[in-house]
């Protein structure tokens, strides 16, 4: 019982992680597509969060492959929640341009 307990947990922090990862290179692409020197936007937040993302792996599977393997999953599933919420707030912001446009 405790084991499917650690197992729920470290299947919400992957997806914690997951969030962390992929809104972060979210907003990477966002803000490096108008820095004057891009390149340091993407190896600078690379760096951060493989820093951050590995060593959660690492201590939310305590070498248990079964936890492990749930994290690794509410990781990839972080993924898809990521795009959703940001592909609304993308098609947002488009809206918002178009309208704006039309007014000018």
């Amino acid at each position: 019982m405790n084991e499917i307990l650690l197992i729920i947990a470290a299947f919400v922090a992957g997806i914690a992680l997951g969030i962390i990862f992929f809104g972060g290179l979210w907003i990477t692409v966002k803000k490096s597509v108008n820095a004057k020197v891009p390149w340091l936007w993407v190896l600078g937040s690379f760096i951060v969060r493989v820093g951050i993302v590995m060593p959660g792996f690492y201590f939310i599977s305590s070498g248990n492959w079964q936890r492990l393997v749930s994290c690794l999953i509410g990781f990839i599933a972080a993924r898809f929640v990521v795009i959703h919420f940001t592909r609304a707030i993308d098609e947002k912001h488009i809206q918002l341009r178009k309208e704006v446009a039309h007014e000018a």
